[in-house]
C-alpha cells in the first residue's frame, strides 16, 4: 500500500555568540605600543595566482552544493507510513462496512500497512534528500526506473494504484468468503489482449472463459496449468460470448519468464450473496488485500479473531486465498511496531526482504495462504504457544 507523503517540520536552530556583544574582561594596554611609529612605504604586493583559484573554487562549490540539493535525481525513497485498522475507522466511516449479512463487534486490530513514496511521477527528490535516506535505517532508496516505467505520469500511476486497490478489494471478499465456505459466483472476463497476442483473431474483450482442454475453468489457475502441461500445444478454449458457446484452439505464447501465455488480460467478474464496501481515503495499491481479508471475516463471524490483540500484515490476496508479495515491507514492519502491532504477518515471498529488517518487539510469521494468517491470529488470540510458527528463518 502507498500511502501520501506527509511534509516534516524545521528544528530552531541556536543563535550564534557575538563576540562584541559577549562581556569579557578589558585588555590591558601598553602606552608606549600605542603610541604612532615612523612608517616606510614599500613596493605593493601582487596578489598569488593561488588566491583566485580558492576564490573561484569556493563559488564552484557553492554552486554545485545548491544544485545537489535542488537538481533532481533519479531515484525513488519509500519510507514508513501510517497503519490503518481494517475493523475501526476511517474519516469517520468504517473502514469495512457489510449489509445483508449478520455482522460482529471486534475489539482488537487488524492493521494494513503502507509506505510514503517520494520520486519518481510522486515528484522529484534531489540527491541530498537521497543521500539523506541512504543513511536513514528507516528508509530505502530505489533506482526510479526499478519501480515505475519510463515515461509513467502521476495520472497514471494513481489510476493504476487505484484500479489494484479495487481488485484487492474484490478478491479479499471472495477469498474471505471462500475461506468461510460462503458460496458466490465467479468467473474469468477478457480485458484485453497484449501486443502481438496468440489470441489475437480468436479471442474478444467481454468473453468469458468457460473451459479449457475439456476442464472447467474455476479459477486462473486452472488455465496457468492447462498451458504448462500442454508444453506448447494448441489448447482448446471455450468461452462464453453474448450468450453463446465459442470453441478457438490457440498455440500458446512463451512470455519472457518461460511460460505459456494465451496473450490475454484476465479479470475476475464476481457475484456475492451480500455487500461489502470498504473505505479507505489516499491510500492505493494491492498489498492490502490479506488484511482486507481478514477484517472481512473477522466482521461476518461470531467472536473476536484477535482476541483483543494488536495484529498487522501486508501481502496481496487471490480469490483463491493465495498471499502474494509486496513492495516495501521492511518500512511496512516498522511502522507496524510504530503504530503499536505486536504480531506481523508477513508474504512467504517477502522473507528475503524480511530477515535482518525486523524491528524489536516485533513477532513476524511468514504466510502462504489466508488459511494460514487466520491460523496465527487465532493462536495469538487463544493464548498459545507462538514460536512453532513458521518464520522468514526456518521451514
Amino acid at each position: 500500500m502507498t500511502s501520501l507523503p506527509s511534509s516534516g517540520a524545521a528544528g530552531d536552530p541556536g543563535q550564534p555568540l557575538d563576540p562584541s556583544n559577549s562581556p569579557s574582561a578589558p585588555i590591558p594596554q601598553d602606552p608606549s605600543l600605542a603610541e604612532e611609529q615612523p612608517h616606510t612605504p614599500g613596493p605593493a604586493k601582487r596578489r598569488d595566482g593561488r588566491y583566485y583559484a580558492m576564490l573561484v573554487s569556493g563559488a564552484l562549490t557553492v554552486v554545485l552544493g545548491i544544485a545537489a540539493a535542488v537538481l533532481p535525481a533519479p531515484y525513488v525513497v519509500e519510507s514508513p507510513g501510517p497503519t490503518f485498522n481494517t475493523l475501526g475507522v476511517d474519516h469517520n466511516k468504517p473502514v469495512i462496512s457489510i449489509t445483508g449479512h449478520a455482522t460482529y463487534p471486534a475489539k482488537g486490530s487488524l492493521d494494513l500497512t503502507t509506505v510514503y513514496i517520494n520520486g519518481g511521477p510522486n515528484g522529484p527528490v534531489s540527491i541530498f534528500e537521497a543521500f539523506q535516506a541512504w543513511l536513514d535505517g528507516s528508509k530505502a532508496v530505489y533506482p526510479e526506473e526499478l519501480l515505475y516505467p519510463k515515461g509513467v505520469t502521476k495520472q497514471q500511476s494513481e489510476q493504476e494504484s487505484a484500479l489494484a486497490m479495487t481488485t484487492s478489494q474484490e478478491n479479499a471478499v471472495a477469498s474471505a468468503l471462500q475461506e468461510e465456505n460462503i458460496p458466490f459466483g465467479q468467473k474469468l472476463e477478457v480485458a484485453g489482449l497484449s501486443d502481438g497476442s496468440a489470441s489475437a483473431g480468436k479471442l474478444q474483450t467481454g468473453d468469458v472463459f468457460t473451459s479449457i482442454n475439456g476442464k472447467a475453468i474455476t479459477s486462473l489457475s486452472v488455465v496457468q496449468t492447462a498451458l504448462s502441461d500442454g508444453a506448447g500445444a494448441p489448447a482448446a478454449v471455450v468461452v462464453d460470448r453474448n450468450g453463446k458457446p465459442v470453441t478457438v484452439n490457440i498455440t500458446p505464447g512463451k512470455s519472457s519468464s518461460g511460460k505459456y501465455i494465451l496473450g490475454v488480460l484476465l479479470q475476475y467478474k464476481f457475484t456475492f450473496p451480500f455487500d461489502v464496501k470498504i473505505s479507505l481515503d489516499q491510500v492505493g495499491g494491492p498489498s492490502a488485500g490479506m488484511m482486507f481479508a481478514l477484517g472481512i471475516i473477522d466482521s461476518i463471524t461470531p467472536g473476536d479473531l484477535t482476541g483483543g490483540k494488536h495484529v498487522a500484515g501486508t501481502g496481496t490476496i487471490s480469490p483463491d486465498g493465495t498471499v502474494g508479495p509486496i513492495g516495501g515491507i521492511a518500512q511496512k514492519m516498522r511502522g507496524a511496531r510504530n503504530g503499536g502491532a505486536t504480531l506481523f504477518l508477513a508474504p512467504a515471498a517477502n522473507c528475503d526482504e524480511v530477515v535482518g529488517h525486523i524491528p524489536d518487539g516485533l513477532q513476524v510469521v511468514k504466510v502462504e495462504t489466508l488459511a494460514d494468517a487466520k491460523s496465527a491470529v487465532e493462536r495469538l488470540a487463544s493464548g498459545q504457544d507462538m514460536s512453532r510458527l513458521p518464520t522468514c528463518s526456518n521451514n
